[in-house]
Parts: C-alpha cells; sequence; structure tokens
C-alpha cells in the first residue's frame, strides 16, 4: 500500500485491492504496518486510537460505533469471506493513555476479531534518509506477548516490521507452532534496499516457516520513502510471490502447508536446537 493520513482514503485503497483477490479460499491477506494512517505523525495515530475490540476486559470493550476503523476492518474480512490481518492500527487499553500499541489485528472471515499482537520492537534509530531520526518508543508502547493463531490453513506467528531483526521472537513464534509467519512493514527506502530480502528470506529458512511481508511502497505524505516488495517465501526460503517496489498492489501465492513437513524432517533444526539448549552450560 500507499498509505496517507486520512483512514477513509486508505480504507478505499483496501477495498480496491480485495476486489481484485483470486477466488480461493480459505485465504489470507495481510495489510502492511500503519495501514489506516501514514504520514502524519505519531500524534496523529494517538488521536486515532481506538479501545480494542479484542479485550481481555469486557468493561473496556467499546461498542462497534465506538471503534469505527476496527469495525470496517471487520467488515471487510466478513465481506470478502477472508482471514485478514491488519497490519498495525493504533490502540489503547485506557482511553487516557499517553501512548497507544502498535496493534496486529487478525479477523476471522465471519469479522470477528481474534488475536491481537502489539508490536514488541520499537524502531529507535538514525537513517540516512530525508526523515533521518525515528523515535517510535515517543508515542508507542511496546509489546511483550508473543501471539500466535490457530486457523484452517496453519497456526500464523505475529510480527511486525523492526522485529524482523530479532531471530529470537521468530524462534519462540516456531516453538508456540507457527507454520506461517507475519509481518506487516513499513520499511524505509534505506533499510529495505540493504536488508529487506536477506532479513525476511532469513527468518523463513531459520524457522522453516512461510512467511508473508506486506510492505508499504512509495512516497508518503510527509515526504517519507518505503520500500515496497511485499513478499511471500516459503520454508526453503523462495520468494513465491513479489510486489512492485512502488505501485499499490498485490503480492499472491497459493501454497501447501504440509510443504513444511519435508523440510522440517530432512532438516530437523528444531529438534537440533532442542537438544543443543539443554547441553547448554554458562562459563565465565
Amino acid at each position: 500500500m500507499n498509505s496517507q493520513p486520512q483512514p477513509q482514503q486508505n480504507l478505499q485503497q483496501i477495498q480496491q485491492l480485495l476486489a481484485q483477490l483470486p477466488s480461493h479460499r480459505p485465504q489470507l491477506v495481510v495489510l502492511p504496518e500503519a495501514c489506516l494512517c501514514f504520514g502524519a505523525g505519531d500524534k496523529a495515530q494517538r488521536e486515532l486510537a481506538e479501545l480494542p475490540l479484542l479485550s481481555d476486559n469486557q468493561a473496556a470493550k467499546p461498542a462497534t460505533d465506538q471503534a469505527p476503523l476496527q469495525q470496517q476492518l471487520a467488515d471487510l474480512a466478513r465481506q470478502h469471506q477472508i482471514w485478514l490481518v491488519a497490519g498495525t492500527v493504533p490502540i489503547v487499553d485506557d482511553a487516557k493513555a499517553a501512548k497507544f500499541s502498535a496493534a496486529s489485528l487478525v479477523f476471522n472471515p465471519q469479522g470477528e476479531c481474534v488475536a491481537r499482537y502489539n508490536k514488541m520492537h520499537l524502531f529507535d534509530v538514525d537513517v540516512a534518509d530525508n526523515t533521518r531520526s525515528y523515535r517510535e518508543s515517543a508515542w508507542t508502547q511496546a509489546g511483550t506477548e508473543v501471539v500466535t493463531v490457530t486457523t484452517e490453513f496453519g497456526v500464523l506467528g505475529l510480527a511486525v516490521c523492526y522485529d524482523v531483526r530479532f531471530p529470537e521472537l521468530f524462534r519462540a513464534l516456531r516453538e508456540q507452532g507457527a507454520d506461517i509467519l507475519l509481518l506487516p512493514s513499513a520499511f524505509t527506502q534505506v533499510t529495505g534496499a540493504a536488508h529487506w530480502h536477506v532479513l525476511t528470506r532469513a527468518r523463513a529458512i531459520e524457522q522453516q516457516c512461510f512467511l508473508v511481508a506486506a510492505a508499504q511502497a512509495g512516497v508518503h505524505a510527509n515526504g517519507r520513502e518505503t520500500y515496497g516488495h511485499a513478499l511471500v517465501c516459503d520454508g526453503w526460503g523462495r520468494i513465491l510471490a513479489e510486489s512492485d517496489a512502488t505501485s499499490v498492489s498485490y503480492a499472491s501465492a497459493l501454497v501447501d502447508i504440509n510443504e513444511l513437513t519435508k523440510i522440517r524432517r530432512d532438516i530437523p533444526v528444531a529438534t537440533h536446537f532442542s537438544e543443543t539448549k539443554k547441553g547448554l552450560h554458562a562459563v565465565t
């Protein structure tokens, strides 16, 4: 996507893309990071933040008309009968909170929000581009929980963008049974050109999982340029589909989750890791 500051404009973009999808079902669709608002600054994200439709605290759960962005995403999932992963959406558990969570939300084909992952690793870095300094933690509350979701076509493991540089999270997802790793992203042009393909393929190879990496692409309202190249990898690290670098489009692949069985049997990385972990001893 090439998301802009106005959520309704971005929802229209999503609707147009969903209308082009192949007819296969079940189908998983992953949207990029900051899919509903991009380029208006973190303060604007906080102003858009909603209480979660999915909440352990039912007393805090808002009426659907108080969470219109989440409800519109739920309606799209139901309308198109898809599993829809909304890259990140600003969510607050307390309406008075100063910071929001960059939440990746999973909607099933019935339009129910069945899972939420709060981005764990925040992008506090310096990059040689027009923005130069990124300090995501100024407005975003880091997540703490590893999240997987069981679906009819495999177990989804949730991550977001900068998380891809921390393989320990992906190991934890695999240990929780993940078959398909999800990576909604908004990589900068500079870091994307250098590291995007290397890191996404490496995580898929290491954990012997499919990986679906959505992406923001092109120049946004604030002048920030994102790398694009949304892609689908298999457990051998092969890129099965990849979108264009700058245009609004989608990468689509028809896969058989059972392909992972042979990869994992022939090179039993998870077993070897477990055996090695048992024999590790601290040395000082």
